[in-house]
């Protein structure tokens, strides 16, 4: 393939416009977040990913898991905990059977916020969707969205 080939420029383009339908999404979810929640896109989706743990095996993740599930560096994500921890949003403790491992569960206050913003993020989420829609671009790709079957 040279760079003038016509399959890598379409390839270039459609990376172009999943990149601008994320940042799109991304932003006017951040807005309605911040604004009714004070909240971050970021640390809405880090307090629905704990949310989701359990008791079982297997229930409660690694912070590497975490990590990969908020697409952030352990390091980044080790900080936003922190400061969701300082805001009384979640709680840190050792592992019972096994002491290096901490656990980071959501605290009842940080399930309330979390339950009051999740109709905020389905919202801005659908308004962002429905605007794209309407760009010949982005079409596409929002009926791709639309169309995933939801997680079992």
């Amino acid at each position: 393939m040279t760079a003038t080939d016509p399959a890598l420029t379409a390839l270039a383009q459609g990376w172009c416009a999943l990149s601008l339908l994320h940042g799109r999404i991304e932003t006017h979810i951040e807005r309605a977040l911040q604004t009714r929640h004070d909240l971050s896109v970021r640390e809405y989706s880090l307090l629905d990913v704990l949310s989701r743990q359990h008791n079982g095996d297997g229930g409660h993740l690694q912070m590497k898991q975490v990590a990969d599930a908020v697409v952030l560096s352990q390091s980044a994500t080790t900080r936003l905990v922190t400061r969701l921890e300082d805001r009384g949003l979640l709680s840190r403790y050792l592992c019972p059977t096994d002491r290096r491992g901490i656990y980071t569960d959501v605290t009842d206050t940080g399930l309330q916020l979390l339950q009051e913003a999740r109709p905020t993020n389905d919202t801005a989420l659908r308004e962002a969707l429905d605007q794209a829609a309407k760009n010949p671009e982005l079409a596409p790709l929002v009926r791709v969205v639309e169309s995933l079957p939801a997680p079992a």
